[in-house]
């Protein structure tokens, strides 16, 4: 791709991104629960030589199920049905740090990234949800801080586990009754302060040796996560201006990490209202937003925001908020909310109108024109590296941006007009991940043919700390605490 190309991933959710759209007319409600209904949404973003389809997750049902619409399956496992439908797209899917163990996890994202022959992607959130903490036997949220040390110890467990096999350990000689080289397939012997892992990974190496890292945090310790680990980071911002920060703010912390800037790709939410007409977008939008329920859109915000306002009026301002330091859920969503509403005076109605669409993304009500303009200004602007699309009802919405907002932007060659490659991270710009072990000097390996060398997060150097000492997830009982240490059952050396 060119340097003077953006990226465009499809965020798909449900049948939509406005709350309110399997009440509309336009979507059929019932395809939320069918995975054809998914197949053809990503087949209809492949198309459009979209770099990647995005699903995210959550772990709970939560309040009020009656007015909302849940995401009903496992991303990993939906992405592994369209995996079979699809060739070229990426996908992503969202996996929380908080609530796996990154032996499992990483299994399942070298097993979609073998099935999908190279179009893996996992974004990885901490979950800062309490219903979600209530499923794992959590009487309340992890601390802030907690969650974001969990998930770095967790991906330097993972991290390990994806290189303990070299991308040629697999032999497959029937003649001599080889499948593997022992000499290329090593424990990571991890003992750190959340996780214990002796690995290796019982799957071999994926085709792009660890899928594409996402982050979606804007906190700032969400922020420092992304600048050190992270390829690609999904972000909302409302404004132009807002956005230039943000991305100056996330560059110049990726270069303090040692990391090139162009590493990290930036892609700022969009919910894109498209008509023939600006005035007939906006009737659009103004359709799905009548069709929000207050008393639901009340209830959400009340845990957006830590304050109960299930009998605030509609009418009137947001009431105090709690200052944002003693805030343990979404900091960077709560901030957002809370400045929109400021800067602009809302008043309760009204700020559930504008967040009905995306949750704070930014919503643009347009002809294709002028959603192609928008995209070119934050693009040339120094605000994007890229886009997450986020259509606010389904098949429509994508259809739209796909057969009349991506030609234009072909047309001005700011996207492509084909996948010049294969893979995830080549669609990105990134190349596959090589083993360490596999340009380690041969009498090193020779030395220690089956472990990684002992040690803590910290000790890792910084060309190798690829992804935080991500989170060391939940144990059995999913007790946020210190574990009880316990022999382990197998010698340092030992392969069984």
């Amino acid at each position: 791709m060119s340097p003077k190309q953006f990226h465009l991933n499809a965020f798909l959710m449900g049948v939509g991104h406005h709350e309110a759209a399997w009440r509309h007319p336009r979507p059929d409600e019932h395809q939320v629960l069918e995975v054809a209904h998914f197949q053809e949404l990503a087949r209809i973003a492949e198309r459009g030589k979209l770099d990647s389809v995005f699903f995210a997750d959550g772990l709970a049902v939560g309040p009020r199920v009656e007015r909302n619409t849940l995401a009903v399956f496992e991303p990993v496992t939906l992405l592994s049905a369209i995996a079979a439908v699809t060739s070229r797209i990426g996908l992503i899917a969202t996996a929380s740090t908080s609530y796996h163990e990154p032996y499992n996890l990483a299994r399942k994202f070298t097993s979609l990234d073998h099935i999908s022959k190279g179009r893996a992607g996992w974004n990885i959130v901490t979950s800062a949800g309490a219903d979600e903490a209530a499923n794992f036997g959590l009487d309340g949220i992890p601390d802030h801080a907690g969650r974001y040390e969990r998930a770095r110890e967790f991906l330097d467990v993972t991290l390990r586990l994806w290189d303990s096999w070299e991308s040629d350990a697999v032999v497959l000689d029937p003649d001599r009754g080889v499948f593997a080289d022992p000499a290329k397939v090593h424990t990571i012997d991890y003992d750190g302060p959340r996780f214990r892992v002796r690995g290796p990974l019982n799957s071999p190496r994926s085709p792009q040796g660890r899928p594409l890292l996402v982050q979606a945090g804007s906190s700032e310790s969400g922020k420092d996560f992304a600048a050190r680990y992270a390829e690609a980071v999904f972000t909302a911002q409302r404004t132009l201006a807002d956005g230039q920060a943000f991305y100056r703010d996330l560059k110049a912390r990726v270069a303090a990490h040692g990391r090139a800037p162009e590493d990290l790709k930036v892609l700022p939410g969009l919910v894109p209202y498209l008509a023939d007409t600006e005035r007939a977008a906006r009737e659009l939008e103004r359709e799905f937003t009548e069709l929000i329920s207050p008393d639901y859109a009340l209830g959400q915000l009340s845990r957006l925001l830590g304050v109960d306002l299930t009998a605030h009026a509609l009418d009137a301002p947001l009431p105090a908020l709690p200052d944002v330091a003693d805030f343990q859920g979404n900091k960077s969503r709560f901030v957002l909310v809370k400045e929109l509403a400021e800067q602009e005076r809302l008043t309760v109605r009204e700020l559930i109108g504008k967040l009905g669409g995306g949750r704070g993304h930014r919503s643009f009500a347009g002809t294709p024109e002028q959603v192609a303009d928008e995209l070119q200004r934050w693009f040339e602007n120094g605000a994007a590296d890229g886009f997450n699309i986020m259509p606010p009802y389904l098949p429509g919405g994508l259809t739209d941006f796909v057969d009349k907002v991506v030609p234009i932007l072909q047309e001005r060659g700011l996207f492509r007009t084909e996948y010049e490659a294969d893979t995830l991270r080549g669609h990105y710009g990134l190349a596959p991940v090589e083993s360490p072990f596999a340009v380690r000097p041969r009498r090193a390996r020779e030395a220690a043919p089956m472990s990684l060398p002992k040690a803590r997060p910290g000790d890792i150097p910084l060309t190798r700390r690829r992804a935080v000492d991500f989170l060391r997830v939940t144990r059995a009982a999913c007790r946020w605490g210190p574990r009880i240490r316990r022999p382990h059952p197998f010698s340092r050396n030992e392969f069984p």
